[in-house]
């Protein structure tokens, strides 16, 4: 399964420079979450459809806690944070919608699989410069909350392309991404990056997988005379 990415908006950017990094990255990013918690609903529904006028596609888009704003503006999701609405609650409201949870331990992620979340974002899996001085979780907490949530999980937090491979094998659906793609000098290059480090390590994966079941098949033929 392609890995998924997820483009998180900042926060403190300008509004025209984010429609212009989504219109430019959004073919190589899966997700871009709109995380301005600064605006007004009115104007984080403008912010979508202006989005939609750049060409970045509806589904693409995931909008932060406001799931009044996510279902005015035909967006693909909503994500819930800590103070947002309790899965259970969004999902009664909004049974189709596409419906993200964060999460900061396997238990809280086991529980937003069974409230109804699609999938949760667990993090910050290492330090990164949104969460000044809190430690990160580490991949032993990421691999502990990939086992105990049956919805997908993607990894977030100070995660660069570098990362990638050893993020998606705690078995992690995909990793989010903020700065690594809104602050760099070069976006678009930048979301390449990205999907390339994801793509290499899936296909790294599979001859993995390949080498092994190849070795253990002439094991098992050489037990076997």
């Amino acid at each position: 399964m392609r890995p998924e990415i997820h483009l998180v908006s900042q926060g403190d950017m300008n509004l025209e420079s984010l429609l212009a990094i989504a219109a430019g990255v959004h073919p190589f990013v899966d997700f871009i979450h709109l995380r301005e918690k600064r605006i007004t609903a009115k104007e984080l529904l403008r912010l979508v459809e202006e989005m939609a006028e750049h060409g970045v596609p509806l589904g693409k888009m995931i909008v932060n806690d406001r799931l009044d704003v996510a279902l005015a503006s035909g967006a693909g999701g909503v994500q819930l944070a800590g103070h947002s609405l309790p899965a259970s609650a969004a999902r009664r409201i909004a049974p189709g919608i596409r419906l993200g949870c964060s999460v900061h331990s396997p238990e809280e992620a086991a529980l937003a699989a069974r409230e109804g979340a699609d999938f949760c974002l667990y993090g910050h899996v290492y330090a990164s410069a949104s969460k000044p001085g809190l430690p990160a979780r580490g991949m032993g907490g990421l691999q502990a909350a990939v086992r105990a949530c049956p919805a997908p999980v993607i990894a977030i937090g100070g995660i660069g392309p570098e990362l990638a491979g050893e993020v998606l094998r705690t078995g992690a659906a995909g990793f989010a991404v903020l700065s690594g793609i809104c602050g760099a000098e070069d976006p678009v290059s930048a979301a390449r990056a990205y999907r390339e480090a994801a793509e290499a390590a899936m296909k790294g994966e599979a001859a993995e997988a390949a080498m092994k079941e190849i070795t253990e098949g002439g094991v098992g033929v050489e037990g076997g005379n």
